[in-house]
């Protein structure tokens, strides 16, 4: 595989900052390009953007402009615009391309596979970065590591070139055994956290006392184990306690994406949660009513704005 040196990052939101932050210090300015429209790559330029109260210095790039393939592709857009942002960047990935999502849900990795070929994916899960973002101002108290893998049986060609990449600029990385089940385990975090959070309308401190939230959260969670069994996913009560452990140990005035979203009246992301544990419960014949309850309030929220 060929040494990954020019980055390319798509979605400048919380974790795309934090991303572009750390990958520009690492490979250098020249090599990492936040890739927008002429309109938007103009607004970053014009407005600016902080993290943790320091104005970032990237090179913003219209992708329309852009010619030559990219060793490395990182998608950081919210679901809904994942389409959009592929058909924006399909020449700049070429034969020796690696691209990750940073998306959550389990979804993401499949759709990019189908488009651009399995072979020149990598499945990642970004995890332990508690972000909030106003405006065009991220605040993070941990910068967290990524998770990396393939698929059993896939080339692992990609993987090794991106850990080299990132050892050699210094992005923290993680490897777990199967990324295909590290993948399902967060989305029980996110089906629990995120969605609690929003209907009931709380940060992390409301998510780790007992009362309504937490039990919401809790209930979420083992439907997601649940239906993750029935996908062939081993995942177990102990995936439910470990992640409730890690939201224990948040600080309790942060809050995860979807009660931002609710702050913003923003739309969420809950296709991505009880969205798909609803529909494969039902392909599956399993109630999920914890997660129906969840997916008709947030929807019931989202229609009065």
């Amino acid at each position: 595989m060929k040494e990954i040196k020019t980055v390319g990052i798509v979605g400048l939101g919380a974790l795309g900052v934090i991303f572009a932050q750390q990958l520009t210090r690492g490979a250098g300015y020249e090599n990492v390009k936040i890739l927008a429209d002429a309109k938007r790559t103009a607004k970053y330029r014009d407005e600016g953007v902080t993290l943790n109260g320091e104005r970032c210095v990237f090179q913003y790039a219209d992708t329309a402009q852009e010619r030559e393939p990219l060793d490395f592709l990182l998608f950081a857009v919210k679901f809904s615009g994942l389409q959009d942002a592929i058909d924006r960047c399909r020449h700049l990935v070429g034969p020796d391309t690696v691209i990750i999502s940073a998306l959550n849900g389990v979804f993401s990795e499949q759709i990019l596979s189908d488009t651009f070929g399995a072979e020149k994916v990598v499945w990642c899960v970004a995890q332990k970065m508690p972000t909030r973002k106003e405006g065009n101002h991220v605040i993070c108290s941990n910068f967290g590591e990524l998770a990396l893998g393939v698929p059993a049986g896939q080339d692992d060609s990609r993987l090794r070139a991106l850990t080299a990449f990132f050892d050699r600029v210094g992005f923290p990385y993680v490897l777990p055994e199967d990324i295909r089940i590290h993948l399902w385990s967060k989305l029980v975090c996110n089906t629990g956290c995120n969605q609690a959070a929003m209907v009931f309308e709380c940060g992390y401190g409301g998510l780790q006392v007992p009362g309504p939230a937490r039990d919401a959260m809790l209930s979420a969670m083992r439907e997601v184990v649940l239906v993750a069994n029935a996908e062939g996913i081993s995942l177990s009560e102990r995936d439910v306690e470990e992640w409730d452990s890690i939201i224990c140990a948040l600080p309790a005035d942060g809050g995860p994406s979807m009660r931002q979203d609710g702050k913003a009246h923003r739309k969420s992301e809950v296709e991505l949660f009880s969205g798909t544990i609803r529909r494969l419960a039902a392909k599956h014949g399993l109630s999920v009513s914890m997660n129906d309850w969840l997916y008709q309030r947030v929807l019931e929220i989202e229609s009065a704005y």
